[in-house]
């Protein structure tokens, strides 16, 4: 099992991946709601759009844009959950735990915490 740093690593050498920032209007949503919300609606959007273990619109439900937490997800490859089987092997088809749901929301909230931290 990888840890954050790692994964963050692995995902920063992705040509796709790596491309992803926060733009302005991320950073001032996020200075305006403050992290403890973004990491409330991380958590939110991972319980409904990705653990189900059938998702109606698999790989069209998570926007590129619109807010801050879909922009982490795709840099994270965690934006529907065939990304999710690819890079971290989770298994298809069953719905997530609540642990895998708090990994993934503390990889997104690393990814943007360190977006933030860059500048």
């Amino acid at each position: 099992m990888q840890t954050v740093d790692e994964a963050l690593a692995r995902l920063e050498r992705s040509r796709f991946r790596s491309r992803f920032r926060l733009d302005e209007q991320d950073r001032a949503y996020i200075e305006k709601h403050g992290l403890d919300v973004i990491e409330r609606h991380a958590a939110d959007f991972v319980a409904q759009r990705l653990a189900p273990a059938q998702i109606p619109n698999d790989g069209k439900q998570t926007p590129m844009r619109g807010h801050p937490v879909f922009k982490a997800q795709h840099a994270c490859a965690c934006c529907c959950r065939g990304c999710l089987s690819k890079w971290y092997r989770v298994e298809p088809g069953r719905a997530l735990t609540a642990g895998q749901q708090e990994k993934i929301v503390r990889l997104l909230m690393a990814w943007i915490r360190r977006q933030l931290d860059s500048g």
